[in-house]
């Protein structure tokens, strides 16, 4: 088994550079190259942050038949409440957060609205499934409704809000992940 070769089509298929995978385990973008060109072998314990940084570990990068998990259900959502923010995120998908996209099922209580996010890298999409809410980009503030979509770069600061009294439910999808 070639482990570079094997790591270069594993980030390939996350979409990630050479550069973004070595940021992602505090490496050199120079190193990552030499392993992937078999130059250099990394050390189990690099080799784990690498394959941690791609969504697998150690047992499954080395049996050949990977098997990728398409289908969740309830019993996968992990749910996080802010009282204070008067909102519930419902991660959907486990471990979203080392693929390239992360979708959540945002609910808006009354006046709730998400977290203030700073500007990133990446793009944000969001799909209002009930009620409506408010996207606050930058100095921006737009209505969106039910059945109406977003979509954006994340290249200044946003959130959503909800002014009803009427609850609001939101699939948002971020990437690269950052919930």
């Amino acid at each position: 088994m070639k482990i570079g070769e094997k790591i270069r089509r594993l980030r390939m298929q996350h979409n990630l550079t050479q550069e973004e995978l070595a940021d992602r385990c505090e490496l050199s973008k120079g190193f990552i190259s030499q392993v992937e060109r078999e130059l250099t072998s990394p050390s189990i314990a690099t080799l784990v942050d690498i394959l941690d940084a791609l969504g697998t570990n150690l047992s499954d990068f080395f049996t050949n038949e990977l098997p990728e998990k398409v289908v969740f259900s309830k019993s996968d959502v992990s749910v996080k409440s802010n009282e204070e923010l008067r909102n519930e995120i419902h991660w959907i998908i486990p471990n979203a957060q080392k693929n390239a996209m992360e979708p959540i099922l945002v609910h808006l209580g009354a006046q709730g609205q998400t977290a203030f996010d700073h500007p990133h890298d990446g793009e944000e999409f969001g799909y209002v499934l009930k009620g409506q809410i408010y996207l606050h980009f930058g100095s921006k503030k737009v209505r969106v409704r039910s059945g109406e979509a977003f979509y954006f770069t994340a290249q200044a600061s946003h959130y959503i809000s909800n002014a009803s009294e009427k609850p609001a439910s939101v699939l948002w999808v971020s990437t690269p992940p950052s919930f």
